[in-house]
């Protein structure tokens, strides 16, 4: 699904999908992309930051309520701050304009590649079990201190990654390319706001993470807490 109030962009946009053989859904402004999105169920969606009603980050906002496809927003080279909001709110990845239909492609089918996987990975049920945290890879639930916690797609994929290789530290192009498939496209940025949201939920002090590490100028690692003693 496309959510842009531009007909230029979208005619551009549905014929590149066109042309991979996708099936594309145009919504020129958020609410009728937040029904749409409601009735059809698209398996992800290619959302504008600036729509006429609402602005993306407000409409991504409404989406999570009741989706979990990726999102990916578009957005100009000068909204760097807008890049980052669309993140922390649940968006996936972001595209800027002006871009390239190999670009959009690419990273369209990563997203929907990563998501056939996680499918397929929560068939398999197996559970990673640590001090204070549990990762319920069949359900794709996040139990802190048995307290259910959510996570969008993308962090649950990132977290998983982590925690099956505790003490591996992973940089952020290596990361970038586990989770969303191509190492090329790879932004830091992105990387770093994505943990920063793991952090958020996860940690119970973001500030001073006890799983989440960070390995200055090399990247990020997952840390097995020792378990609090028993109290007497």
């Amino acid at each position: 699904m496309i959510i842009d109030d531009e007909r230029e962009i979208c005619e551009m946009v549905s014929l590149c999908l066109e042309n991979e053989r996708y099936q594309p859904l145009i919504a020129e402004d958020g609410r009728k992309g937040l029904q749409s999105a409601r009735e059809e169920k698209p398996d992800l969606i290619i959302l504008d930051i600036y729509l006429p009603d609402m602005d993306g980050i407000e409409v991504c906002q409404e989406l999570r309520n009741f989706t979990s496809v990726p999102i990916l927003f578009l957005s100009c080279k000068s909204e760097d701050v807008d890049k980052i909001v669309g993140l922390r709110v649940g968006g996936d990845d972001y595209i800027t304009k002006p871009f390239s239909p190999g670009e959009l492609t690419a990273r369209v089918k990563a997203h929907l590649r990563r998501n056939r996987l996680l499918d397929a990975i929560s068939k398999h049920n197996q559970i990673l079990r640590f001090p204070g945290l549990e990762i319920d890879i069949g359900s794709h639930e996040i139990r802190k201190n048995e307290a259910k916690v959510p996570l969008s797609a993308i962090e649950f994929q990132i977290l998983t990654i982590l925690a099956k290789n505790p003490n591996r530290v992973f940089n952020p192009d290596h990361l970038y390319e586990l989770v969303w498939g191509n190492e090329e496209l790879c932004d830091p940025r992105t990387v770093a706001v994505h943990i920063s949201n793991l952090r958020k939920k996860i940690e119970s002090d973001p500030t001073r993470p006890t799983y989440i590490l960070t390995v200055r100028g090399v990247g990020y690692k997952f840390n097995v807490p020792s378990p609090e003693p028993e109290k007497l």
